[in-house]
């Protein structure tokens, strides 16, 4: 929900959790580029300059962003089942992304214009946590390390697939007409158009749990064998 503005002569008291929240619902509803120390200021009622006491620069209210975002993110790395942990996560991470789509880039992209130990620590959060709940289910650290970057691979190329996913008119019937492919020239998208029924019944949810589910499989494979060479003969 987004905070209101306060009426002049009754101004919130200013405090970080206020000015990132209003910040995130500012992106959330108009998007990354109106996210400014002068537009915040005015959603605050208050002259920006104010504002530099919570976050030093736009650089550094996109770092706040980010992380009042993973801050709802729920990780318990002293979980055991550490498959059941990153299905929950995936779901989880997923809903943040629906919730919060204007966000996603930052989750994203932001993070490869910085060095992994200049980062966020709330960005940096989860990832200690997901390693700590690998290396504890048996993984060695470096392999731990592998599986956190195929996972967070395969996550955001769901969820950013997913975002692609536009329906143009959701009331319409008619598959192309949902998708707006009915604008796409036939002769050169053929194969696209035909697909319309199939991209229209997408169900994301779904999609994720097939593909963690695969995944999953994958990477618990040679960790069992390796739990199955060292038990004495």
């Amino acid at each position: 929900m987004k905070p209101s503005a306060s009426p002049a002569g009754d101004k919130a008291r200013l405090s970080r959790e206020l000015v990132l929240s209003t910040a995130l619902a500012l992106v959330d509803s108009e998007g990354l580029e109106a996210l400014t120390m002068r537009r915040l200021g005015q959603e605050l009622n208050r002259d920006p300059m104010s504002l530099y006491r919570y976050a030093a620069n736009r650089a550094a209210l996109l770092d706040g962003v980010t992380e009042l975002v993973l801050d709802e993110l729920a990780i318990f790395p002293e979980d055991p089942d550490w498959q059941s942990q990153l299905r929950n996560i995936a779901h989880d991470l997923r809903l943040l992304a629906l919730r919060h789509p204007n966000v996603v880039p930052l989750l994203v992209t932001r993070p490869l214009s910085t060095p992994l130990g200049l980062r966020p620590l709330g960005t940096l959060r989860p990832l200690e946590q997901i390693l700590s709940l690998l290396i504890d289910a048996g993984f060695e650290p470096s392999d731990a390390l592998h599986v956190y970057r195929a996972y967070y691979g395969f996550l955001y190329g769901h969820i950013l697939n997913e975002l692609q996913e536009f329906i143009v008119d959701p009331e319409e019937n008619e598959a192309l007409l949902r998708l707006g492919l009915h604008r796409l020239p036939p002769k050169e998208f053929p194969r696209l158009r035909a697909l319309g029924p199939v991209l229209t019944d997408y169900d994301g949810a779904a999609e994720l749990d097939q593909g963690i589910s695969i995944l999953l499989a994958g990477l618990a494979a040679p960790l069992a064998a390796a739990k199955t060479s060292k038990k004495p003969q």
